[in-house]
């Protein structure tokens, strides 16, 4: 059996550590944080003292941390995986980035003798916890043979979406575009119901029983109604960083984006009074301004 990695262990990548660990993967995982490093060692994993002693100890990776300029330190360092993993090994980025990043991490790896897995992931922090993510896997069909049981011991679905990096990345801007506007929307409509007097609870009911009930108007809905606007495992900075990735890509193959362009806004205005805030805290901006809350 393949030996397992993930560098970055916070509320995705603690979830990837546990289902591989689950599954029977010997896992070896490293964090900045000493706190998350000690989580994985009670669940059974192997604590890393760096990258590259988790890059010397598996032969499958997961990368789930920020941004591209971490991803492209994690696996293309001086210290990083590329220089320190076996032959014939994978780096599975599910982190979300610039799918440009993505391509340059593709070229700088060329000839390297390892795999990259452009495989952003959606679900979020129930769906890595619980194993169900699904997945965007980029690779050529034999990597994606060969790495698929490390793969599914982390998801439900795994969608193949092209052969090269950069594509699966494409495919996670496309969705967020989609999901940040369908919340967006669901913020709008129940400060819109608030002001009007409509009880929260009869507004679920309707929303998640009608065409537009889904697991994203549910989940942002019902998270409104219950004021829970911290903790819920979605923080607001991370579906700000995905808008502004869709919108960068937009903006480079000249594609006209308003209502993801009114979303990145309102997305904006959220993280910018509630930093610390989960996506559902943008509600509170359209309250404070109406000056109406909707409850259960």
């Amino acid at each position: 059996m393949q030996r397992a990695g993930v560098i970055g262990l916070g509320d995705m990548g603690s979830g990837l550590a546990k289902n591989l660990i689950r599954n029977g993967f010997e896992t070896t995982g490293f964090d900045l944080s000493e706190a998350r490093l000690n989580a994985l060692a009670e669940m059974g994993g192997a604590p890393a003292a760096s990258v590259a002693d988790v890059g010397a100890n598996a032969d499958a990776i997961y990368v789930m941390v920020m941004n591209g300029d971490q991803a492209k330190s994690v696996i293309l360092g001086e210290n990083g995986l590329v220089s320190h993993m076996a032959q014939g090994g994978a780096v599975i980025l599910t982190a979300t980035i610039k799918p440009r990043e993505a391509r340059e991490i593709g070229e700088a790896m060329a000839g390297s003798g390892i795999h990259l897995i452009d495989s952003p992931v959606s679900g979020g922090f129930p769906g890595a916890q619980g194993g169900t993510l699904t997945m965007m896997a980029a690779a050529p069909d034999a990597v994606l043979d060969e790495f698929q049981p490390v793969m599914e011991a982390v998801s439900a679905t795994i969608h193949r979406v092209g052969d090269g990096p950069g594509q699966g990345q494409t495919v996670k801007a496309c969705l967020q575009t989609l999901i940040g506007s369908i919340f967006s929307a669901t913020f709008e409509a129940s400060v819109l119901a608030a002001k009007a007097g409509v009880k929260g609870e009869n507004l679920f009911k309707v929303f998640s029983t009608s065409g537009a009930g889904c697991g994203c108007t549910n989940t942002a809905l019902e998270n409104i109604i219950d004021r829970k606007f911290e903790n819920t495992g979605s923080g607001i900075g991370t579906m700000h960083k995905d808008l502004t990735i869709s919108l960068d890509l937009a903006e480079e193959l000249g594609v006209p984006m308003h209502t993801a362009s009114s979303a990145m806004q309102i997305f904006h205005a959220g993280k910018a009074k509630f930093p610390e805030g989960d996506n559902w805290a943008c509600t509170r901006v359209i309250e404070d301004i109406v000056g109406a809350e909707l409850h259960r």
